[in-house]
């Protein structure tokens, strides 16, 4: 006769996981933690001076340059993630991960900033297809 099968129990408690590769701080010990998390500490800076930007501006087209400001920390956080070998706390997953994320928030936070009304900076005539599809009239 066969043997019954075992089967492996789950554990109750998860004993730890396993931080993404490049997670150890920028900076030794004897800094203190915003300065061994710089990389993160200056995307947070660039991201909260745009939206400073966003907020206060008082003149014309103002609120898109500090989205573009904010784009741009971001994309700054997928740059520093790709070529610095520690991160930090900028570290979330996989480097590749990381890296494709914030590319594409990056992006995409400054492609809709270009292409904002009213007065759009960008203005590609795909959209205008697509208005003429769901029935908008040509500008």
């Amino acid at each position: 006769m066969t043997e019954p099968r075992r089967t492996r129990r789950r554990p109750v408690k998860t004993t730890g996981t396993i931080p993404p590769e490049g997670s150890a701080a920028a900076l030794g010990r004897d800094h203190a933690l915003p300065v061994r998390q710089w990389p993160i500490t200056v995307v947070l800076l660039v991201v909260g001076a745009g939206l400073a930007v966003t907020w206060f501006a008082d003149f014309k087209d103002g609120f898109k340059y500090g989205l573009l400001i904010v784009g741009a920390g971001v994309l700054l956080g997928a740059l520093l993630r790709l070529v610095l070998p520690e991160v930090g706390m900028l570290a979330v997953r996989s480097r590749f991960t990381d890296v494709i994320v914030l590319t594409f928030l990056g992006l995409s936070i400054v492609l809709l900033t270009l292409m904002a009304q009213p007065n759009p900076w960008l203005d590609p005539p795909l959209l205008d297809n697509i208005g003429q599809l769901i029935g908008r009239p040509r500008r």
